[in-house]
C-alpha cells in the first residue's frame, strides 16, 4: 500500500523533468549526510514513509533511526541520519517531510489529548474524517500517538447516526432493519442527542451509543443510564481543552475527528550533519 502512494506523490513532485535544481547544482558522484531534526516538542510517526521517499529516489541512500515511531520529541533531537548520493537526499527530502510532519502532526495532536484525560478510563478514538487516500496511514499515526482507532470504513461496523434516523423514520426502525441486514458478529452503534433518545435507545439492545454535543453534565447522566449495557462515546467539541471534564463523566471512548483533518504538522527539517 505504501510504495504506490509515495510513488504517487514523487512524480507529483518531480514533474515531467525532475529536480532540475539540484541536477544542475549537485554532481552525479557526491555524496552527503543529513539528519532529520525535530524543530519543535512533538511525537513522530511516518518514518517508513519518508525512508521509502529517499530509496525510491535512490536506493543507495540508506537511513539510521534514532528515534523510532511513536518517540517523544524535544526541539533539536535527531529523529535519523541519511547517508548517500546527495542528489537523492536533496530530490527526495520535500516528499519524506511532507509525509513526515503530516503523521507526526497527528501523533502529537493525539498524544496531548490522551495526556490530558489521563487518570480517567477513556480511550481518546479517532474517526473517518481523514485525507482521502491516507486514511491508514492517518490512523497509524493516531496509533502512535497513544490513540486507538474507531472504524476505518463504512463496513466495520453499523453506525446509525442522525440522518438514518431521519430517513427510516425514527429509531426503532433503524435499528431493526440493521438488526435484520448484517451478520451476528457486526455491532451496532446508535448516535443519541438527547438523554430522551438514549432511553429509547436502551429498550432495543445496540452495542454502543454515539453520545453527541452533550455536556459533560449530562454525560454524567447519559453514562449513569447507561449503566454498563452499551459502550458508551463522546463526541463533539472535544479539545485538549475540554477533554477532561469529557472523561470525568465516565464515558468510554471519545472521539475527536481534528486529530486527522485539522492537526497541524510537526516542524521537522532536512539539515547538513555537522
Amino acid at each position: 500500500m505504501l510504495e504506490p502512494l509515495v510513488r504517487a506523490a514523487l512524480l507529483e513532485d518531480l514533474g515531467r523533468a525532475g529536480d532540475i535544481t539540484t541536477d544542475a547544482i549537485v554532481p552525479a558522484g557526491q555524496q552527503a549526510s543529513v539528519v532529520l531534526a525535530a524543530r519543535q516538542p512533538g511525537v513522530v510517526a511516518g518514518l517508513d514513509l519518508a525512508a521509502l521517499a529517499f530509496r525510491l529516489i535512490d536506493p543507495a541512500i540508506e537511513m539510521k533511526v534514532a528515534k523510532p515511531d511513536g518517540s517523544r520529541l524535544e526541539t533539536g533531537d535527531v529523529i535519523a541520519t541519511l547517508r548517500g548520493p546527495a542528489r537523492g537526499l536533496l530530490t527526495g527530502e520535500r516528499v519524506a517531510l511532507n509525509f513526515l510532519c503530516h503523521l507526526s502532526g497527528i501523533a502529537t495532536a493525539t498524544a496531548g489529548i490522551v495526556e490530558a484525560v489521563r487518570g480517567h478510563k477513556a480511550s481518546i478514538v479517532c474517526t473517518r474524517k481523514t485525507t482521502p487516500g491516507l486514511r491508514a496511514l492517518e490512523k497509524y499515526a493516531v496509533r502512535a500517538g497513544g490513540g486507538s482507532n474507531h472504524r476505518f470504513g463504512l463496513d466495520d461496523a453499523v453506525l446509525i447516526k442522525d440522518n438514518h434516523i431521519a430517513i427510516s423514520g425514527g429509531v426503532r426502525p433503524a435499528i431493526e432493519r440493521a438488526r435484520a441486514n448484517v451478520g451476528h458478529l457486526v455491532k451496532i452503534e446508535v448516535e443519541v442527542d438527547t438523554l430522551e433518545q438514549l432511553a429509547e435507545v436502551l429498550t432495543l439492545n445496540v452495542d454502543a451509543v454515539l453520545l453527541d454535543n452533550m455536556s459533560p453534565e449530562t454525560l454524567a447522566r447519559a453514562v449513569k443510564m447507561v449503566d454498563g449495557r452499551a459502550i458508551t462515546e463522546a463526541s463533539g467539541r472535544v479539545n485538549p481543552a475540554t477533554a477532561l471534564a469529557i472523561a470525568a463523566s465516565g464515558v468510554d471512548l471519545i472521539s475527536v475527528g481534528w486529530l486527522t483533518h485539522s492537526a497541524p504538522i510537526l516542524d521537522i527539517g532536512l539539515d547538513t550533519a555537522a
